[in-house]
């Protein structure tokens, strides 16, 4: 059984999550930067199963694309190419960053540590990859 990767793309850095073997938790995998990603992820892929991508959408809220959307298409498409036999699915990421910091400060997270930008990228990647799977849309 493979794992589904989440990544919640950024221009600078992505944060990335990923489920267990029988696909029921997502865990924080790492945040990485954003042009380093792709060799990340076929290092990634080549020591763990993985068996399909989500990629987080950025909309606002009247479900518009933003500044960034476009380069998360592209990032997809590059996935595609790469990985041809791994779905690539995108998933509304519309709040997770909020969502994400206050999580943080729910669980007790230091000030220090919630100003790290990386922490709330990887946070906001298991958000989107927990609520894919609640979802079902994979199934």
């Amino acid at each position: 059984m493979g794992r589904v990767l989440s990544i919640d793309y950024g221009k600078k850095r992505a944060g990335l999550a990923v489920t267990d073997p029988l696909k029921i938790i997502a865990t924080a995998l790492e945040t990485v930067p954003t042009n380093e990603l792709l060799a990340y992820l076929k290092n990634y892929c080549q020591n763990e199963p993985v068996e399909q991508f989500v990629l987080g959408l950025p909309v606002n809220l009247n479900a518009q694309d933003t500044d960034i959307t476009a380069d998360v298409r592209k990032f997809a498409e590059t996935l595609k190419t790469n990985f041809p036999d791994k779905p690539v699915h995108f998933y509304d990421e519309r709040f997770t960053s909020k969502m994400a910091l206050q999580s943080m400060i729910d669980s007790g997270t230091k000030k220090k540590d919630r100003r790290e930008k990386g922490n709330i990228d990887k946070i906001s990647a298991v958000i989107i990859l927990q609520s894919f799977l609640s979802s079902n849309k994979f199934f």
